[in-house]
C-alpha cells in the first residue's frame, strides 16, 4: 500500500479522536447535545459582547450558548457542590440570560440549564418566572434611583472582582 493511504487513515482516525474527545468534554460541562454557539468559559468561540436589552438595561453572557434544534439553550456552570434545589440568585441569573436571548433574537428559550459539579437542572423559562425577574429588575431600580442599594455581602475577594468596584462606596478593603 501506497504511503499516502496510511498517512489518510491516520488522519481520520486522529480527527475522529478529536470529535469523541470534544464530544466527551461537553457532556462533563453538562451540556446537552447540540452546537455551542458561544463561550464565556475560556477563549474559545467567546462573545465579543455581552447580550443587552436597552429597555432593562440588563447585559450578561452566559457561559455558554447551546443550538438544539434550532433554539438557543443557555448553559450557567457553577463550580461549587449542587443544593438540593438551585439557588434563587442562580434561578434569575438563567432567566436573566433566557430573557436577553429572546431580547436578542426574538426567539424565546423554552428552559435554561444550570450545571453544578455534581448534578444539572433543566429550567424551564417560563411566562411567572419571566414576571418575577422583571418585578425584581423593577424593584433594584427603584432602590438604585432612591440611592437605596447596599452592598449584598462581606466577601473582599468578591468585592475585588467587582465591575462596580470603582463607583462603589460601600467597597470593602
Amino acid at each position: 500500500m501506497p504511503w499516502f493511504i496510511f498517512a489518510a487513515l491516520g488522519l481520520l482516525l486522529l480527527a475522529v479522536l478529536v470529535f469523541w474527545m470534544a464530544a466527551r468534554k461537553q457532556r462533563a460541562a453538562g451540556m446537552p447535545g447540540g452546537r455551542v454557539i458561544a463561550a464565556d468559559m475560556g477563549s474559545w468561540k467567546r462573545m465579543e459582547k455581552p447580550l443587552y436589552d436597552p429597555k432593562t438595561g440588563l447585559a450578561g453572557r452566559p457561559d455558554y450558548i447551546i443550538e438544539r434544534g434550532g433554539t438557543l439553550i443557555p448553559v450557567e456552570v457553577k463550580s461549587g457542590w449542587a443544593p438540593g434545589e438551585p439557588h434563587d440568585s442562580h434561578l434569575f441569573q438563567l432567566a436573566a440570560y433566557c430573557y436577553l436571548i429572546e431580547c436578542s433574537t426574538g426567539s424565546r428559550p423554552p428552559y435554561g440549564i444550570l450545571h453544578y459539579r455534581n448534578r444539572t437542572f433543566a429550567v424551564d423559562y417560563t411566562r411567572p418566572l419571566e414576571s418575577e425577574l422583571l418585578s425584581l429588575l423593577d424593584g433594584m431600580h427603584a432602590q438604585q434611583r432612591r440611592g437605596e442599594q447596599a452592598r449584598s455581602h462581606d466577601e473582599p475577594a468578591r468585592c475585588a472582582r467587582c465591575g462596580f468596584r470603582s463607583q462603589c462606596d460601600q467597597r470593602l478593603g
